[in-house]
């Protein structure tokens, strides 16, 4: 750090290392940003960064840019190990999540009885997010534990309740831990496909759990995949699909305002914050869209242009997947798959239902669902 020409970082770091900066100081701009570090790009450069940078660090930023031949790094332990040491927690047992700068929503798909997590925060204000959080999901008793400082002379921890949290004056510089501990009415999201209709706020437009499930295994969804959901409805589909893994990411497209509002409350209250929500009519809303590697159309596929559409932005190898209740929609897919190819499932659910003191099996509409592969 003493030969370099310019030192990086934030305000703390700068301060903390004053006394053997030698070169000139830059700190990090707001919003933040690497285009300063990667102009200097073959000067003697100096990045700061506390802990592990390679854990949700700077490193990993930089590193997408430049070549492993070109860094020096000297880490540092992460914060998740010094909390996993004061705690006593087996870091492979845990869930390790970032939630500096994210919505705390991303927490609830790793809420159930037991779970043990860790979660880097922003500042001292958001332990108290998150117990509120847990609160109002039915996880009030779970323990919240704010790790402030940890390694340097202010370290401090301190646990309570979540429904009872009165921690106050958090250092900015914290971490929380959550054990998680479920009351009866506790909103636990089961981690496979076809979630009860109504953990979904819909107004009918809802492709219906079973449906949903064999619509999400015929998508396949792999790692850092993109979605398209047209004509997304409640966001159902998208939603579980998002749910599949944190790296998948999805954009549902609605026509109709009111419903786009709804997918996002949906996509909040599942955990699932990030879904990007285009309020617009297919095929003219597609048209800015990153490439898909997936796309479902639930509704609208006999809209002129849109099925044409979707198959041009699919990436070579992606799945398209439609369903369809309508005869008319039925002829188009069966037409489709005559010229193109794929697999024709017809998909047919009954539910068994009261009738007068008896109870016998009610047929639910017939799905079409034709899927195709893009050579």
């Amino acid at each position: 750090m003493s030969g370099a020409e310019i030192v990086f970082g934030g305000q703390r770091h700068l301060a903390l290392a004053d006394a053997i900066i030698t070169g000139a100081r830059r700190p990090w701009p707001s919003p933040f940003a690497i285009d300063a570090v990667l102009a200097r790009r073959g000067e003697k450069v100096c990045v700061l960064a506390s802990g592990d940078p390679f854990v949700h660090g700077i490193g990993a930023l930089l590193a997408r840019e430049v070549p492993p031949s070109e860094m020096t790094v000297m880490p540092a332990p992460s914060a998740f190990s010094l909390a996993a040491a004061r705690l006593g927690w087996p870091l492979p047992e845990v869930t390790m999540l970032a939630l500096h700068a994210r919505a705390p929503d991303l927490l609830r798909p790793h809420l159930h009885p037991g779970a043990r997590i860790l979660a880097l925060v922003a500042d001292g204000t958001a332990a108290a997010e998150i117990a509120a959080l847990l609160a109002g999901a039915g996880f009030g008793g779970s323990r919240v534990t704010a790790l402030e400082a940890l390694g340097g002379p202010r370290e401090r921890i301190r646990s309570v309740r979540a429904d009872t949290f009165d921690l106050a004056g958090i250092d900015p510089l914290n971490l929380v831990a959550i054990e998680v501990a479920a009351d009866a009415d506790a909103c636990i999201i089961p981690r496979a496909p076809g979630l009860p209709d109504d953990a979904f706020a819909h107004d009918g437009q809802i492709t219906k759990r079973e449906v949903r499930a064999l619509t999400l295994s015929a998508l396949a969804p792999v790692p850092g995949e993109l979605l398209w959901d047209i004509g997304a409805g409640s966001g159902s589909v998208v939603i579980e699909w998002m749910l599949a893994h944190p790296s998948l990411r999805a954009i549902a497209i609605e026509s109709k305002a009111k419903r786009a509002e709804r997918i996002r409350l949906n996509a909040r209250n599942l955990g699932v914050p990030d879904l990007a929500v285009v309020v617009g009519s297919a095929p003219a809303a597609l048209a800015q869209l990153a490439p898909p590697d997936a796309v479902f159309v639930g509704g609208g596929a006999s809209d002129p242009g849109v099925l044409d559409a979707a198959i041009a932005a699919l990436r070579p190898g992606g799945r398209m997947v439609v369903n369809g209740v309508t005869l008319e929609t039925e002829a188009l897919l069966l037409a489709r798959h005559a010229d193109l190819g794929g697999e024709l499932t017809r998909i047919a659910i009954q539910r068994a239902a009261p009738i007068g003191t008896m109870t016998a099996f009610r047929p639910a509409m017939p799905v079409t669902q034709w899927r195709w592969v893009r050579p």
